[in-house]
């Protein structure tokens, strides 16, 4: 039971955060401004963005999940925290104040951010570990998508 409270919780977070965030993108990806910018050539469909974000986000309930179970700890939560900020905050410095330099700064931050978790952790996540390799992998795609995007426009 309690195992599945804590999952409840964090999918509720997790999903949270992307209802936060897409908020707060304005328009997002159908605004003027991102139509007309010059975008990386492997940009996938809008599609693709919807399903890699849903499938992150369960995944990494049930990794956040597990991880408190084994180690409920202040450092677990207030870097959770931090990637739940830094995870929001992207959506809106980037679609909605087009402030693609600080966006790549935040998703920097937020890929040292999971890529502690998963070093970190391994030892005691052991082959529960893949659960956040989804959003690690995600995020090298998206700091090379904005990456572009900061180079290029």
């Amino acid at each position: 039971m309690k195992y599945y409270l804590r999952l409840l919780i964090f999918l509720i977070i997790n999903f949270g955060a992307l209802g936060i965030g897409t908020l707060l993108m304005n328009n997002g990806p159908t605004s003027e401004w991102y139509i007309k910018i010059s975008k990386a050539p492997w940009t996938p469909p809008g599609w693709v963005f919807g399903f890699a974000w849903t499938t992150i986000m369960i995944c990494f309930s049930f990794y956040m999940t597990k991880l408190t179970l084994i180690k409920n700890s202040k450092t677990v939560i207030i870097l959770f925290v931090i990637q739940f900020i830094l995870n929001v905050s992207w959506n809106y410095l980037f679609f909605n104040q087009h402030l693609v330099s600080l966006g790549m700064i935040t998703l920097v931050l937020l890929l040292m951010i999971i890529t502690l978790f998963t070093i970190r952790y391994t030892a005691s996540m052991k082959r529960d570990t893949i659960l956040i390799l989804p959003y690690l992998l995600w995020l090298l795609v998206a700091c090379s998508l904005n990456g572009y995007i900061l180079i290029n426009n």
